[in-house]
């Protein structure tokens, strides 16, 4: 199982990013894949999420901003994020639980991860 996550980068206040996440050695059709984040001196935290069946889930600080999405042809799940704010700031990760759930998009619920990918939203 590997993810592999890209995207990231420096951006000002408002800009637009959009990262994506490969996976590889299992079918991510019918896995969970979900966003999380790390900020400096904070815990991971749950950013978005998106099912088998393509149902979504956003952390509140974050919905109407970032807009998860699968693409089952490429093997890749993408996390567009708008009208980005200095306190979007982190290291993002992608992760999947493989075969259980991953409904609320819980850090304990999620059992691979993928390298992170800087995001730096500054002027």
């Amino acid at each position: 199982v590997q993810l592999q996550a890209s995207g990231g980068g420096l951006v000002q206040p408002g800009g637009s990013l959009r990262l994506s996440c490969a996976a590889s050695g299992f079918d991510p059709d019918y896995s969970y894949i979900g966003w999380f984040r790390q900020a400096p001196g904070k815990e991971r935290e749950g950013v978005s999420c998106i099912s088998n069946t393509a149902s979504t889930e956003y952390a509140d600080s974050v919905k109407g901003r970032f807009t998860i999405s699968r693409d089952n042809a490429k093997n890749t799940v993408y996390l567009q994020m708008n009208s980005l704010k200095p306190e979007d700031t982190a290291v993002y990760y992608c992760a999947t639980p493989l075969y259980g759930s991953g409904s609320g998009c819980y850090v304990s619920r999620y059992d691979y991860w993928g390298q992170g990918t800087l995001v730096t939203v500054s002027s």
